[in-house]
């Protein structure tokens, strides 16, 4: 690890200044930064220290009744806030479901929005050929051990995927996320927020060079009552998701009158099943009809030699995930409705 310089902020004002200097970072709980330093997969000549801003790590109800997060909220506190678990439980069972309690103790919810890939040979510096670290070289997962990669939206450049779960859960809930730096304030409607990979792999997000997440806002609940968050992975607990869904319904009866589904593990960004969501609106829940969104919501998938499995994958786990959101009941018994 080469050397580098350190300095603690106190506002906001302050950090975004430090951040002039070339090569800057922000660091809040480093579970994901400091790994990739000591990989020498990032190599940052100074970082800035912003977890004693007492202005970012305070969660907050906003006039219009919906909630902010502020972005150095520990991702366990913000699982088990009461606001979070009784209006947002799609988010509280997506935080639950990643990582450990230990990192959950440590990861601020900023962080978890600027996660780098787990691609192998992203953190694999032995691996010249990825085009995340070296624009230009190539992408070594076409062609090589693609299991875990994706099967949207990915482009010939990078196959990578997101690892978030929190972000599947923002993504159905229409988050937005604050941002400050040398231009100002501004809000980021998550869906803009992470990017494909297009030309421009090595670009996560759309953050403009020196700015700061502030906080996350959660739009006025909808969906308290039906929604569910769905991970499938190889092991039970500390893994990252090869498929994951979140589900949130506003239903009458057994009509579903709105619907918002997200999906990880299958994209650079999470993935909004949008044609899916246009299906379910306006109709009664079954099985059809259920088969026919989980389909359109996979109609675009190109996978790779290893990942083809997760195009079925994805489509039994859509299905399963809106019926336990429609039957909340079904979550606390162990079966479906």
């Amino acid at each position: 690890m080469q050397a580098i310089t350190y300095e603690r902020a106190g506002d906001i004002a302050g950090a975004l200044r430090a951040a002039q200097q070339p090569g800057t970072m922000f660091i809040g709980g480093g579970t994901n930064l400091l790994d990739l330093m000591k990989g020498g997969v990032e190599n940052p000549v100074h970082l800035v220290d912003i977890t004693r801003i007492r202005s970012l790590d305070s969660i907050d109800t906003l006039p219009d009744g919906g909630l902010r997060i502020g972005a150095l909220v520990r991702n366990s506190d913000a699982a088990n806030h009461a606001l979070i678990r009784t209006r947002y439980p799609l988010l509280s069972q997506a935080l639950l479901a990643g990582a450990s309690p230990q990192l959950r103790n440590m990861a601020t919810v900023g962080g978890n929005l600027m996660q780098r890939t787990r691609c192998g040979y992203f953190y694999d510096t032995a691996f010249d050929q990825c085009n995340k670290r070296n624009l230009g070289s190539g992408c070594a997962a076409i062609g090589g051990h693609n299991r875990m990669h994706a099967i949207l939206g990915a482009s010939p450049q990078c196959i990578a995927v997101n690892p978030s779960d929190m972000s599947v859960a923002l993504a159905a809930l229409d988050a937005t996320v604050r941002v400050d730096g040398p231009q100002g304030e501004r809000t980021i409607a998550f869906d803009q927020f992470h990017r494909l990979p297009g030309d421009r792999p090595d670009l996560d997000t759309t953050l403009a060079p020196g700015e700061l997440i502030t906080a996350v806002d959660l739009p006025p609940p909808l969906f308290a009552d039906h929604s569910h968050y769905l991970k499938i992975r190889d092991r039970a607990s500390y893994a990252f998701a090869l498929v994951s869904v979140a589900a949130a319904l506003q239903m009458d009866g057994r009509t579903v009158k709105q619907a918002r589904i997200a999906l990880g593990g299958v994209a650079h960004k999470p993935w909004r099943a949008s044609a899916a969501e246009q299906m379910l609106a306006g109709h009664e829940l079954g099985e059809g009809t259920l088969r026919e969104a989980a389909t359109a919501a996979l109609r675009d998938a190109q996978p790779q030699t290893s990942n083809r499995f997760k195009v079925q994958l994805a489509q039994r786990a859509i299905v399963r995930t809106i019926n336990l959101a429609a039957n909340p009941a079904a979550v606390r018994t162990g079966g479906v409705a």
